[in-house]
Order: structure tokens, then C-alpha cells, then sequence
């Protein structure tokens, strides 16, 4: 089966004359070039070509419910029409997004909303300096926080830079990156003696408390309690960064479910069900800290824009009661277990991994504890069961290290469809 892409190859030509690469984000671009889509409705993607896709990407994980739901569609018309930005003040449903996230998650307190989950982590890190009048950051290697140059290293190192302040961009400021300690995951006792080693500079430990910048890498048991239990004992700002975790996998976030509670929280994808928003919340101590109250300046002319706010609070109110939230869980078990059983039919050496409504597999048969447990992934299989599902009209990131979502439009049929069309692909992709 081949995919006729003569629209986005000309339409390619035509943008990179323009823009750099034809894309506005370097993991959209895809070998020859990338896919120019027109329309997105539910669980479906169409390109200018008229070939239909299956969204299993689901924009790396904020539509959970869906492309264009009709709820959150409705509340964004509904304030487009009333306002597109203030730029000065505040509004009512503001304060009511607030409120939701106050209730929800259990660190929070106070909130700051601003455009993505990268403004969040920035903003809650240098909160963390300011409170704790100190420089240093403890990060994980294989964890991705966004691109400013704090933490914007270690997060998928080549093997031979494991172990090293590798730099994802060029231009970083090394001076920055020094302030940076990078640990293992799921290793206490190389983070307990980072913060031996570092503790008299130490502001914050960020924490991805699932590893999704690399599918999905769970805890060890008692590791972010231990996380939590250091971070109390050493007065260092523990810092969840739930930007792919929170209001997915739970209103309250992971935090919720394992019972470790951080003193501050980022967030964004999920929140608005595609728009543009962020946050950073936490305990009142920390978050007055911010202007006008305290010295720290966060600000930004689309922050809390009336219509991701609106899109936002419309998507709370869907997942509210709990019952979408269910049926994702079950059909992620359903997904997880289908592809299990391809995988051992076939004895393919490779697992399933996820959580709740995550899920992706990993072409190795070596247990998965941190991103060092990675290294012989087998990247060519992988692209090679991207490629021919895509071609199939399955559409998830062209990345061997990256997750797959679903959302409250997909179906059991869908998920029967996906595990059916996998078993095929890879019966013939390894003969």
C-alpha cells in the first residue's frame, strides 16, 4: 500500500521557501517531508491529499477528547464573540479555571496560567530560585521540561553522550547549563548524592513523575516518595512538571495517584483540549512570591487568553464525573494487552508500555528502568512499523521514543482495528 502525498510535496516546495523546513516545530517535519493536513474531526485526521488517518498522536497528547468536541467548540465560539483579548485586568472565568484547578490538584493552592507547558516549567523553576535565594536544578536524564536552556539537555542523549549535560540546540548558554544536575532515573542513590554533593546551591528538583518524553518509564516503587522525602529534609523545592500527566491520567494528576504531593506543579497539554495554555500552581508560600506581590516577574500578552481559558473550563466540565476518564483506562488495558499478545505471537523481541490512556512499544526486550534502558531500542524496526500502519491509515509520531494517546472519540472497535493492522504489519515486516 502506498500513501499519495502529491498535495503536501507540492505544498512543501511552496513552504520551504518561507519557513524553516515547512514546519513551526522541529518534531513535525517527517522524512521526505511532512504531511499538510486539512481537517481534523473526533478521532480523524485528512490531509489536502483526501487520505484519512486514525489519531492515535493526538498532537502529543492534549485532545482527550477528541478533535473539535462539540463542547469545548461551542464555549470557544461563544467567547470569541464576546472577546479575543484583554490584555489588562482579569475575568470571571479566570478566576473559575482557578478555582477547578485549586480543587483538583492536591499541591496546589494558588495558580499562574500563561501559554505552554515550557513557560511553565521556566517560570516554576526560577520561582524556586527566588524562594530558596539559591542557583542549582536537579533534572533526569531522559526528561524533557521544554527548550529554554536550563533543562533542555539530557533528554534523548546518543548513547555515547549518556551520562553528560548533552545539549538538544546549539547556542545554549553553557553557563546556564552548569546550574543543571542530571541524574538517572529511578536511581536514588545517584540522586541522593547529587543533593549531597550540591546541596548548598540546591533550589529545585523537577521531576517528570511518569517518564513520557520517552513513552513511558514508570516509577520504581517508594522512588518519588523517596524523591519527596529528600527534597523535605534538604528544604529543596520538589517540582512536578505534569504537563503530560495532568488532567489525563487524572484531574489531580499523578500526583494524586501515587500519593506524593510536590510544592509545585506544571501543567498544560490536556487542560484545554488542544489550545494554547499553561500553568504553574503551588503552595501560597512559593506563588506569592510573584509580582505583585513578590519580586518575580512572570508575564506574557496571550497568558490566559479568553478562549483557551473558555476552552479550557468547557473541557473540565466533560471530564468531570470521572466516566471519560473510565473508559479511556480501559481501553488503554484493552490496547496494551492486544499488543502484548501480537508480540509474543509473533515472539518478537519487544514489550508494550503506558499507563492509563498511554501506550507504545518499545523494540527491545531488556527491562525498562531509565532512558539508559533504551539505548537498544531498535529504531529501524520501529520506523518501519510506523511507516506501513501510517500507510494503513494509523497515524502516531514518527519518533521510536515517543507515546501514543487516546482520546474520548476513540472507539474498542478502534482499538481492534489498531491491533489487528499491527499483527499484520509486523508478520510481514519481519519475515
Amino acid at each position: 500500500m502506498n500513501l499519495e502525498l502529491v498535495k503536501s510535496r507540492e505544498l512543501y516546495e511552496r513552504a520551504k521557501r518561507v519557513a524553516v523546513g515547512a514546519v513551526h516545530d522541529d518534531f513535525r517535519f517527517s522524512d521526505p517531508y511532512p504531511i499538510f493536513f486539512k481537517k481534523a474531526s473526533g478521532k480523524m485526521l485528512y490531509d489536502v491529499d483526501g487520505n484519512e488517518y486514525l489519531d492515535f498522536h493526538m498532537a502529543f497528547g492534549p485532545v482527550i477528547l477528541g478533535h473539535c468536541h462539540p463542547r469545548v467548540t461551542r464555549a470557544v465560539q461563544e467567547q470569541a464573540e464576546n472577546s479575543e483579548l484583554w490584555g489588562f485586568g482579569s475575568t470571571e472565568n479566570e478566576c473559575k479555571l482557578c478555582e477547578k484547578i485549586v480543587e483538583y490538584v492536591p499541591s496546589i493552592e494558588k495558580v499562574r496560567l500563561c501559554n505552554a507547558g515550557t513557560d511553565a516549567t521556566y517560570h516554576a523553576i526560577r520561582l524556586a530560585r527566588a524562594f530558596k535565594t539559591k542557583r542549582k536544578i536537579i533534572k533526569f536524564e531522559g526528561a524533557y521540561h521544554g527548550w529554554h536552556d536550563y533543562v533542555d539537555m539530557a533528554v534523548a542523549p546518543p548513547a555515547d553522550k549518556v551520562g553528560m549535560k548533552h545539549p538538544v540546540s546549539t547556542g545554549m548558554l553553557p553557563e546556564a547549563m552548569d546550574k543543571t544536575v542530571v541524574v538517572p532515573w529511578n536511581d536514588i542513590d545517584s540522586f541522593e548524592r547529587a543533593v549531597k554533593e550540591n546541596r548548598e546551591d540546591l533550589a529545585a528538583v523537577i521531576v517528570e513523575p511518569i517518564l513520557h518524553n520517552v513513552g513511558c518509564i514508570m516509577p520504581k516503587d517508594g522512588f518519588l516518595k523517596t524523591i519527596r522525602e529528600v527534597t523535605e529534609r534538604e528544604d529543596i523545592v520538589l517540582i512536578f512538571d505534569e504537563v503530560i500527566t495532568g488532567f489525563r491520567h487524572d484531574l489531580g494528576g499523578v500526583q494524586k495517584i501515587f500519593g506524593v504531593t510536590p510544592d509545585l506543579t506544571c501543567f498544560a497539554k490536556s487542560l484545554a483540549n488542544g489550545y494554547a495554555i499553561g500553568g504553574v500552581g503551588g503552595v501560597a508560600e512559593i506563588m506569592d512570591q510573584l509580582k505583585p506581590i513578590g519580586g518575580v516577574h512572570m508575564a506574557g500578552t496571550y497568558c490566559a487568553n479568553p478562549i483557551s481559558v473558555a476552552a479550557a473550563l468547557a473541557t473540565l466540565e466533560e471530564l468531570g464525573d470521572g466516566k471519560i476518564h473510565q473508559r479511556l483506562f480501559s481501553l488503554g488495558d484493552m490496547i496494551r494487552k492486544g499488543l502484548s499478545e501480537v508480540l509474543e505471537d509473533l515472539k518478537i523481541k519487544a514489550q508494550v508500555a503506558g499507563f492509563r490512556s498511554i501506550f507504545n512499544i518499545y523494540f527491545t526486550d531488556e527491562e525498562i528502568l531509565n532512558y539508559r534502558s533504551l539505548l537498544g531500542n531498535d529504531s529501524k524496526l520501529f520506523m518501519k512499523y510506523n511507516m506501513e500502519m501510517r500507510k494503513r491509515g494509523f497515524l502516531f509520531v514518527a519518533h521510536p521514543l515517543k507515546r501514543c494517546h487516546l482520546s474520548a472519540a476513540h472507539t474498542e472497535e478502534d482499538v481492534r482495528a489498531f491491533v489487528e493492522a499491527s499483527r499484520d504489519v509486523l508478520t510481514k515486516i519481519i519475515k
